[in-house]
């Protein structure tokens, strides 16, 4: 018998001749490396985006297996893209909230006084302060450190998003404080945000001393009341309350992309305002100051911005078998994420630290890991999702006009949905990319684009520039592990 030579060609297989006899096409996948030596050869090489699954494959499978999810998805989205949010009020947290002595409510998920970052602390500090409820900053933080007041109540650490409420970086609220209250007009749900202080020393970045706990005081004592008075006239008024949702709508067609760019919104705002400001007969002085403040601050939208987010993804939120994220927030610490189909559980990473641009003499080695409940803009599909209708932010968060334009294309391929109210004119007025699928993320490896200010990682520095950050994966794959069991 006669042994085949093992360079003999398989007569199954074709030979090299005729493989290489007509015109050749390549697909390559995965490392540039081998589409790149083919290029260098004059070989023209299709590449193929793809990477391996990040989550387990059996999990993975699993849940896109899973015959709720289609339908699950479907109604869970279409109750966030019907959600509307209007402005109905603004008031002193502990009459909006359930903030007893003692408590305070913070960004992210939940956390104790040992794990808090530096800015959480400093914010936690000042909150104290301005509460009256301690003669120093080291008062402050022995009190809180000791989990209860000098009198022995329980101090008590509480995510925002626990109660209806969002609050950036920190994030902190506290009983003296005030709040927007923003309604949606079809279910009459409620959800609620701290009024934004501006930039630089402020408390949501970790900043306290008498500079902070002033500006705080004024406003408690002169922007919430004169801004609840007009807010109420305006609801009473034959225009009705404000629309918050209109005006994001029209603030994406202006050069905002509602997260770390929200100019044209708080011109928008104040322009609603001013009239009803100007007929409280209210002190002269007094209204002067709360327009001028308002009107030079552009982020003061925000806090407006945040929680309309908040009510449409709170809309979505415990529909069995959904993979929708409702919820993305980070508390200095930790990254968490909330998913529709598995109730208030959190699903977390370490949180990272942003990648951008810093004030005056801080460095990278300043910064904190990135923190705050704004990350609801980007759930939301608007923030870093819609960075193509804001190209001027590139200057406050690093990239160009190009990174903004493909950032925006990439997170379609991780989401359920095209917003028909937010639309992105470059893009030929498409909706933006609205309602992360968790399994999207895992299987293509694709994480969020987020738009984000940096905190001080000392407690006390305040703001220390603004960048861009993505969400630990193990989030996503953490939540596939989990099966969509409740």
């Amino acid at each position: 018998m006669t042994t085949p030579s093992p360079l003999a060609p398989s007569p199954l297989a074709p030979s090299v001749e005729a493989l290489l006899a007509g015109p050749q096409r390549v697909v390559t996948t995965g490392v540039d490396l081998f589409a790149d030596a083919l290029e260098a050869q004059a070989v023209t090489a299709d590449r193929v985006d793809w990477r391996p699954p990040i989550a387990d494959a059996d999990a993975l499978r699993a849940v896109l297996t899973d015959p709720r999810v289609e339908e699950a998805n479907r109604t869970a989205i279409e109750r966030v893209l019907a959600s509307g949010a209007v402005l109905t009020d603004v008031l002193p947290a502990d009459q909006a909230l359930p903030l007893p002595r003692g408590t305070f409510f913070h960004a992210g998920p939940p956390l104790t006084w040992d794990t808090a970052s530096g800015p959480m602390r400093g914010a936690l500090i000042g909150a104290m302060l301005f509460e009256g409820l301690a003669d120093s900053p080291e008062d402050a933080q022995a009190q809180l450190s000791a989990g209860r007041l000098a009198d022995g109540t329980d101090v008590v650490l509480d995510p925002c998003h626990h109660h209806a409420a969002v609050g950036p970086m920190a994030g902190v609220i506290s009983p003296g404080m005030w709040v927007f209250e923003l309604t949606d007009p079809a279910s009459g749900r409620t959800a609620y945000c701290s009024l934004n202080e501006g930039l630089g020393k402020v408390l949501r970045y970790g900043a306290y001393g008498e500079e902070v706990t002033e500006r705080l005081r004024w406003m408690s004592g002169v922007l919430g009341p004169l801004l609840q008075q007009a807010v109420r006239r305006r609801a009473a008024s034959d225009a009705g309350p404000l629309d918050v949702r209109a005006i994001i709508a029209q603030m994406l067609q202006m050069g905002d992309e509602g997260h770390n760019r929200n100019r044209a919104g708080t011109m928008m705002l104040v322009r609603e305002l001013v009239p009803e400001l100007l007929e409280l007969g209210a002190d002269p002085g007094d209204v002067a100051d709360v327009v001028r403040f308002c009107n030079g601050n552009d982020h003061f939208f925000l806090n407006l911005v945040m929680p309309a987010c908040k009510l449409a993804l709170d809309a979505g939120r415990d529909v069995p078998g959904s993979t929708l994220v409702v919820a993305m927030a980070r508390n200095g610490t930790e990254f968490g994420i909330q998913v529709s189909g598995t109730g208030d559980q959190w699903f977390t990473g370490p949180a990272e630290v942003p990648d951008g641009l810093f004030l005056g003499d801080y460095t990278e080695e300043d910064a904190n890991p990135d923190i705050g409940d704004s990350a609801i803009t980007e759930t939301a599909g608007i923030g870093g999702f819609a960075m193509a209708a804001a190209p001027a932010i590139t200057a406050f968060v690093g990239g160009d006009a190009d990174f903004a334009l493909a950032t925006t294309r990439r997170m379609y391929d991780i989401t359920l949905a095209e917003h028909p109210a937010f639309q992105v004119p470059i893009l030929g007025f498409r909706g933006t990319p609205v309602g992360i699928d968790v399994t999207a993320v895992a299987r293509t490896g694709i994480l969020p684009q987020i738009n984000t200010g940096i905190a001080g990682k000392v407690p006390g520095t305040g703001q220390v520039g603004a960048g861009l950050v993505n969400p630990p994966a193990q989030c996503f794959t953490a939540a596939v592990a989990c099966g969509l069991r409740r």
